[in-house]
C-alpha cells in the first residue's frame, strides 16, 4: 500500500493542464497527473474508492455513473481478458503493469491530441504563446494583473495560473521562440513526463503549498495542505505519523524546513516507479488468497476498486466502444 500512497503524490501538477519507506496508514497529499479529488483518498486509513472514481473521472464519470452494474462489470471482465496476455486464466504484477503503462501513455496521447486540436484548429506547426493565453486567459493587461493581486479575490488566483502557466510554456520551449511544437505542447501539458520539467514541477509544488511566500515548507504548512483539523478535535493517527515522516525523513538538514532539493527528494523521488506502484497496491487489494495474482472473479470481486484505477483508464475504458 506504502507505494501506492506514493503515486498519489505524483498527481495535482497537471496543467489546468519519496523513495524513503513510509508507514502503510500515511496520508497521501500530493503526487503529479489528473486533477485531484474533493474526497480524501483514505479515511481513518481506510482505501475510499470515491477518491479514485471522482479524482481520474472528472466528467467521464458522470457517464460511467449511468451504466447499469451488470454492464459495467461485463465491460471489465472483457477487460481482464485483455490484461491476462498468457491466456492462463491470472493476471500477474507484470501484466498488470503493462496494462497500467499501455493506459497511462494512451491518456497522455489522447489528451495532447485533444487539447492542441482544441488551441491549434488549424493545425499549424507551432502554436504561440500569444495565442494560447488569449484563447486560455483573454485580455489582462499588466494594470489589471497588478490591481487584481492588491484586490485579493476570486481573480488573484487567476492572474496566479497565467504566471504559473507562462513560466512553464517557456521551460517547455526548448528553441525558445515563444511557439510551442506539437511535442513541446505535449511537456508543457505534462511535465511529469519530461525530465528537464521536473524543477518546474518542485516549484510549483512550493508555491501551492508554501503559505508564506518564504520559499520553504514549514511542518505547518506541509500538514496544512493535507489537514484541516477542528479546534478541539483529536489529531488523527496518520497526521502524527506525517509528522514523523516530516522530521526524520523529508527534512534532511534538520532545519525544520523543506528547500528544494528536499522537496524535489519527496516529490520527484529518482527511483519511483509509477505502474509497478499501482500494480502492487490492486494486487494488494484484491489478492484474496495471497498468491501474488489475480483471477477474473478476484478483480470482479474487488470491482470498485478497478473501476477507480488506472488499470481501466480509472473507469474510462469501461465506456469505450473500441476496446472490445
Amino acid at each position: 500500500m506504502q507505494e501506492f500512497m506514493l503515486l498519489q503524490i505524483l498527481i495535482g501538477f497537471s496543467i489546468l493542464a519519496t523513495a524513503i519507506p513510509k508507514p502503510e496508514n500515511e496520508h497521501p497529499s500530493r503526487v503529479l497527473n489528473k486533477e485531484p479529488s474533493n474526497e480524501e483518498h483514505y479515511i481513518n486509513s481506510q482505501h475510499n474508492s470515491a477518491y479514485d472514481h471522482e479524482a481520474f473521472l472528472g466528467e467521464e464519470a458522470k457517464t460511467f455513473d449511468q451504466l447499469t452494474p451488470e454492464e459495467s462489470t461485463r465491460k471489465l471482465g472483457m477487460i481482464v481478458d485483455k490484461i491476462d496476455k498468457d491466456k492462463d486464466g491470472y493476471v500477474t504484477g507484470e501484466e498488470l503493469k503493462d496494462w497500467i503503462l499501455y493506459t497511462q501513455k494512451r491518456y497522455v496521447r489522447d489528451d495532447v491530441e485533444r487539447q492542441w486540436k482544441s488551441h491549434n484548429p488549424e493545425e499549424k506547426e507551432k502554436l504561440p504563446w500569444t495565442k494560447y493565453s488569449a484563447m486560455v486567459f483573454g485580455d489582462i493587461d499588466k494594470q489589471e494583473a497588478e490591481n487584481y493581486e492588491k484586490s485579493k479575490d476570486n481573480t488573484f488566483s487567476y492572474v496566479a495560473m497565467l504566471k504559473k502557466e507562462r513560466r512553464r510554456w517557456q521551460a517547455a520551449d526548448l528553441d525558445d521562440d515563444d511557439a510551442l511544437t506539437k511535442e513541446e505542447f505535449a511537456v508543457f501539458l505534462h511535465a511529469e513526463e519530461a525530465d528537464h520539467m521536473k524543477d518546474i514541477i518542485v516549484l510549483e509544488a512550493i508555491e501551492d503549498i508554501d503559505q508564506d511566500g518564504d520559499g520553504k515548507i514549514s511542518l505547518s504548512e506541509f500538514i496544512g495542505d493535507m489537514y484541516d483539523g477542528v479546534e478541539g478535535e483529536e489529531e488523527p493517527e496518520w497526521i502524527k505519523n506525517e509528522k514523523e515522516q516530516f522530521s526524520m525523513y523529508r527534512d534532511k538538514d534538520g532545519d525544520g524546513f523543506l528547500d528544494f532539493e528536499e522537496v524535489r527528494t519527496w516529490i520527484v523521488p529518482v527511483d519511483f516507479d509509477h505502474a509497478e506502484a499501482e500494480s502492487r497496491h490492486l494486487i494488494f487489494e484484491a489478492d484474496t488468497d495471497a498468491d501474488q495474482k489475480l483471477t477474473k472473479d478476484e478483480i470482479l470481486e474487488k470491482y470498485d476498486i478497478f473501476v477507480g484505477s488506472q488499470a481501466t483508464d480509472f473507469g474510462e475504458a469501461l465506456g469505450r466502444h473500441d476496446e472490445f
